[in-house]
């Protein structure tokens, strides 16, 4: 018995000597590797969490400049509707004087010729009346001065 409580200690000095170290240096090892894997994984959590942090952030602000810009383009567009319409107003009132220009002419073109037709009547009811003939010219000066005072 007792030489079996020896093989049996040599046995384990030999275990602990040559077989124990090398299975503590894989456990060690598998571990370390373990830890590693599971400090690279909380790693990644973060580093996505800050990703997605950052991704949320950017789509913010590319939404803000988006409805800045959409507010600015809708402004100009108000803008140009504006200056259109003005553009617009300004066209038709100076079309508006120009036919009130040209209504004015042809009104006082039509006086004219309403008042050489009236004086060519009236001279020539003036002949028929006194039976004698009138001076065309000394008539026109006499209507333009009565025109001319009413």
């Amino acid at each position: 018995m007792i030489g079996q409580a020896i093989a049996f200690f040599i046995f384990v000095v030999f275990c602990m000597k040559y077989v124990w170290p090398p299975i503590m240096a894989a456990l060690q090892e598998r571990q370390k590797k373990i830890a590693d894997g599971l400090a690279a994984s909380d790693r990644a959590a973060r580093d996505l969490e800050l990703a997605q942090e950052k991704s949320a952030q950017e789509l913010r602000e590319a939404k803000q400049q988006a409805a800045g810009l959409i507010e600015q383009a809708n402004k100009r567009a108000a803008q140009i509707v504006e200056a259109s319409k003005d553009d617009a107003r300004k066209e038709g009132q100076k079309l508006i004087e120009q036919a009130k220009a040209e209504i004015e002419q042809e009104r006082n073109q039509a006086r004219d010729a309403l008042r050489a037709e009236i004086a060519s009547i009236a001279v020539a009811g003036a002949e028929k009346i006194l039976e004698t003939s009138v001076d065309a010219s000394k008539h026109n000066e006499m209507l333009e001065k009565l025109a001319a005072e009413l």
